[in-house]
Formats: C-alpha cells, sequence, structure tokens
C-alpha cells in the first residue's frame, strides 16, 4: 500500500499535522527543563522577624503555592533557621528571577474598598477559585483579569457595604501601604485629554483613598513657601504616618526636611505619582489604577449587586499602558494576570520577607543524563517492537509501532516542556504513559491479528480494543487526579500532569493513528 493510502485518513493526518506544530513550537520557544538537568537559581530570603515552626511552615506552603502558580514547575521552598527561607527555581532567565523575587517580596494583602468602607479582604477569597483569563485586545490595547469567588459569610457582609452604591468604583487593592502619606507636585496634578481640572484630580485622589483611619492622606505641594510650610506642619504634627511617597521634584528644601525626619522616605517619578484615570461617563471620572498605593483596578458596581442580593464571584482586571510599545503590551498583561492569580493564591504572608541576591545553582543530574536516557528509550522501545513482531510474524508492524511510539513520545514531552517544566517528576509521568502506549499498541494488535474473521470488519475491531484502551485511560487519569489537585504536595503534580497529560494525547491522537494504519493495511 503507496504512502497516499494512509495520508488519506484524518487521524494520521492529525498525527503529522500536530507533531510539525509542536517541533516549529519546541524550535522557537524551546522546551523547559528543570532544575535536575538544566540548573536554577536560588534565591535567599530573611524574614523580618523570626518564626515559630508553625509560621515557618504557613510561609513556606503559601510561598510554595504562589511561585508554582506563576507557572514556574520544580520549585523547592526550604526553611532555614526560624528566620530564613531558601528558594529554588528552575531558571536562569533574569525576567524570571526577577517576576519571581517581586511575587515573593509582595504581602498578598488583598482589600475592595467602596465609599470608604472595606467590602471584601483576602480571607474572604476561596482558596482554589482563582482563574485567569488570557490577555484580551480591546480599544487598541491588551486587557488581564483575574476572577475569584468568595465564602459564603463575606457575600452577606459584602452585599451590605455595596448596598445603594450603583455605578460606583470598587477600588480593589493589593499590599495597600498602611502608615502612608503622599505628597505630590500641584504641577503634575490634573488630566487634560480627560477635561480632569488639578482639583478635581486632586479630589478623586483622595476620596479613592479613604478607608476610615487608613485613610492614605493625598497633599498637593507648590514651590511657594506657604505651601511647604504647611505640608511640613501637617507632617509633623501627624507622626502615625512612617512612610512618604513623594515627587521626586518637589522643593529641594522640603525633601531635605523629609530625609531628617526619620522617616521611610520614597521619592516617585511624575509617571508614578499620576493615577490612571477613566471616563465612565459623560463628566464622571474614576481613578482606576495606581501602582504606588496597589491600586489594581476599580470595576463598576453593577446595579444588580448593589440591591441587597449576594454575589459569590468577582474579578480583579487591568490594561496594558497604551505608553508601552504594541509588542510589549502583551508581555505587560500576562505578566500582571499572572503575578496577581499568583500572589491571591499563595494568600497573605504572616510575617514580611526580604529576598536576598539571587545565584546560580548547578543541575543535579545534567544533560547527558537525559542523553543516556533517550538512548536507554530508544533500545527499549526497539525490543518491544521486534518482540510484537515476533510475536505476531509481521514485519510490517515494526514500522508503525516506531512511529507512533516515538510520536507519542515528542508530543507529550513537547507539550509539558512548553507549558510547564521537564524535571523528574515529569519524566516518571512520560515513561508510564509510553508504557501504557505501549500496552494499547498490543491490544489493538492482538485484536487485528488474533480475533478477526472474514465477517468481522476492521472498524468493529478497533471500537472493541478502543473500549478497552479508553477504560485503562479513564481508571489512570482518576488515579491521578488526588495528586494532580493536591496543594501541599506540588512536588509530585509534575507526574500527574505529565500521567494526565500523556493518557489524553495518547487516545485521542497517537493511538487512534496507530490503529488506523493497522485498518489501512490489514483491513
Amino acid at each position: 500500500m503507496s504512502l497516499k493510502e494512509y495520508l488519506k485518513d484524518y487521524k494520521i493526518i492529525i498525527l503529522l499535522l500536530i507533531i510539525v506544530a509542536l517541533a516549529f513550537l519546541d524550535v522557537h520557544y524551546g522546551i523547559h527543563f528543570g532544575i535536575d538537568f538544566a540548573g536554577g537559581t536560588l534565591i535567599p530570603v530573611s524574614l523580618e522577624h523570626s518564626a515559630n515552626a508553625t509560621t515557618m511552615g504557613t510561609m513556606i506552603s503559601d510561598l510554595q503555592q504562589r511561585v508554582s502558580t506563576f507557572g514556574l514547575k520544580q520549585v523547592t521552598v526550604e526553611g532555614v533557621g526560624n528566620s530564613e527561607i531558601y528558594i529554588t527555581i528552575p531558571s536562569i532567565s533574569p525576567a524570571d528571577v526577577n517576576s519571581t523575587i517581586n511575587i515573593i517580596q509582595s504581602q498578598g494583602t488583598f482589600v475592595g474598598v467602596v465609599n470608604g468602607t472595606s467590602a471584601i479582604n483576602g480571607s474572604d477569597i476561596l482558596k482554589g477559585s482563582i482563574g485567569s483569563i488570557s490577555p484580551q485586545l480591546a480599544n487598541n490595547t491588551y486587557t488581564w483579569a483575574v476572577q475569584f469567588f468568595i465564602t459564603a459569610p463575606s457575600m452577606s457582609t459584602f452585599a451590605k457595604a455595596v448596598f445603594g452604591q450603583a455605578n460606583k468604583p470598587l477600588y480593589m487593592y493589593l499590599d495597600r501601604p498602611t502608615g502612608a502619606l503622599i505628597l505630590i507636585n500641584s504641577s503634575i496634578l490634573g488630566n487634560a485629554s480627560l477635561g480632569l481640572s488639578p482639583s478635581k484630580a486632586l479630589s478623586l485622589m483622595q476620596s479613592s483613598l479613604a478607608l476610615g483611619n487608613q485613610t492614605i492622606p493625598v497633599i498637593s505641594v507648590s514651590n511657594s513657601n506657604a505651601s511647604i510650610a504647611s505640608a511640613e506642619k501637617y507632617i509633623s504634627s501627624n507622626p502615625k504616618y512612617t512612610k512618604i511617597y513623594a515627587s521626586y521634584n518637589l522643593n529641594s528644601s522640603l525633601i531635605s526636611y523629609l530625609k531628617s525626619t526619620n522617616r521611610s522616605i520614597y521619592l516617585q517619578s511624575a509617571e508614578n505619582m499620576t493615577p490612571q484615570f477613566t471616563a465612565i461617563a459623560v463628566n464622571e471620572t474614576i481613578m482606576e489604577s495606581w501602582g504606588i498605593v496597589g491600586l489594581l483596578s476599580a470595576p463598576i458596581l453593577n446595579p444588580s449587586l448593589t440591591t441587597g442580593n449576594v454575589s459569590d464571584s468577582y474579578e480583579i482586571s487591568g490594561i496594558a499602558p497604551l505608553t508601552l510599545p504594541k509588542g510589549e503590551q502583551l508581555s505587560y498583561a500576562t505578566n500582571q494576570e499572572k503575578t496577581i492569580a499568583s500572589i491571591l493564591s499563595g494568600g497573605a504572608l504572616p510575617i514580611a520577607v526580604i529576598p536576598g541576591v539571587p545565584s546560580p545553582v548547578s543541575p543535579t543530574l545534567g544533560k547527558q543524563s537525559l542523553v543516556i536516557s533517550g538512548v536507554i528509550g530508544l533500545a527499549a522501545i526497539i525490543a518491544i517492537s521486534i518482540f510484537i513482531t515476533i510475536r505476531y510474524k509481521k514485519l510490517f508492524l515494526i514500522a508503525p509501532i516506531l512511529l507512533t511510539t516515538f510520536a507519542e513520545l515528542f508530543v507529550i514531552t513537547s507539550i509539558i516542556g512548553l507549558i510547564g517544566t521537564i524535571d523528574l517528576a515529569a519524566v516518571a509521568g512520560i515513561i508510564a504513559v509510553v508504557g501504557t502506549g505501549v500496552d494499547a499498541q498490543i491490544i489493538i494488535t492482538d485484536e487485528m491479528l488474533s480475533h478477526g474473521s472474514g465477517q468481522t470488519t476492521a472498524r468493529s475491531l478497533i471500537s472493541k480494543a478502543f473500549y478497552i484502551i479508553w477504560m485503562d485511560a479513564i481508571l489512570l487519569i482518576m488515579a491521578m487526579m488526588p495528586l494532580f489537585f493536591s496543594t501541599s504536595m506540588v512536588t509530585v503534580i509534575g507526574f500527574s500532569e505529565a500521567t494526565i497529560i500523556g493518557a489524553l494525547l495518547g487516545v485521542l491522537i497517537t493511538r487512534p493513528a496507530y490503529g488506523a494504519i493497522l485498518s489501512r493495511h490489514f483491513g
């Protein structure tokens, strides 16, 4: 039978197209190997103060969940004494290292504020309910979003807080600073494109940051002596404000005074001191986001949520800055979505942390071990194909067995290496799935060559074989589910993930292709 006859079957064509597509992605993006094979980066973390055994366990679990949720697999988090934690990630990329450090040092304290009242906080969020929405292109920029569900008791609290606040913003903060004060140069206030006057912009900023005794004051300062003196008086009479965020271009005498107060002073650029304003209606503008105070987004409350009815699902969203080049906007939105989801998944840290200087980690096995494993695997697959050929006395079987086995190995390895990390756990899962793939080939071959008769069609024989194969795959997936959804056993999630992906790809793609080849040849 000619090659063209085999290529008439859509199952074989689908397998070949997937192989070509994955080969392109592998070349373009590369396959991610774990610490065992490619090394990684060690990030030392110091705790603000010592922790007891219980708190240290919570810190380790939260940080493990955060970094793993960000998309880096095979992350190890180890406590060292009672005041240090070592985090090792399977990457030496500066971008990955910097993103990981940002996630680590975030406290993860979430609060939603409406009309100066706390409506929802991080403890209200159901762990495991946090989901990301891939960035979407809208109005010439990329938007990102993270969805989550809240606990039953917090639903009524939220309903009371937002009652009567229809079409008002719900300010969503992550790590909103406490004991903070903002001094902004009056020259950068306002937004001409939105028709926002300096006084209106200041009023919006002040009302947006209101939260009872945790309100963050915003003071506009000009270069006049009276304005400077007024700011200094306010600061001296309010010692509770220990963190001061100030425009870098304030009067030099005021900056000198700030530095003499023994408070934490953060001089910010004009860009950082300028919030993102958005018009939500004619002559109505809100402050949508502001990085220095942790304001992520300010979704408008739907009137249906403000009548006393309760809801259990919410969303944090944002947009990529229009000032970024178009090619960087998608990257920014993707990073924001992953970062917020990671921080919310890990929850608030009980103790503040201070990341240290990252250092490279050598691979424990090296990529040479992958080559050795590959050679051994090749020998095993060839031996199995020869055994099956001898068993059924059909030399033709060697080619389809080798083709589909190597195709399955390539497809599973590529997908896992592209979306995750190939570590020892993943390799174990891949080996397990390839083993079940060989079992499936034997079942298909046995049905086609041993149980067939003149009255039995190839299609019915294949259907009978696949009933057994599907049952095996379903049982394997069910057995892996407890490991896949385990948050306390992150190190073995890679094994279950590889096994589940491999089982699904096998029954949906590679094993049907093997059956199609045999059906075409012997049918």
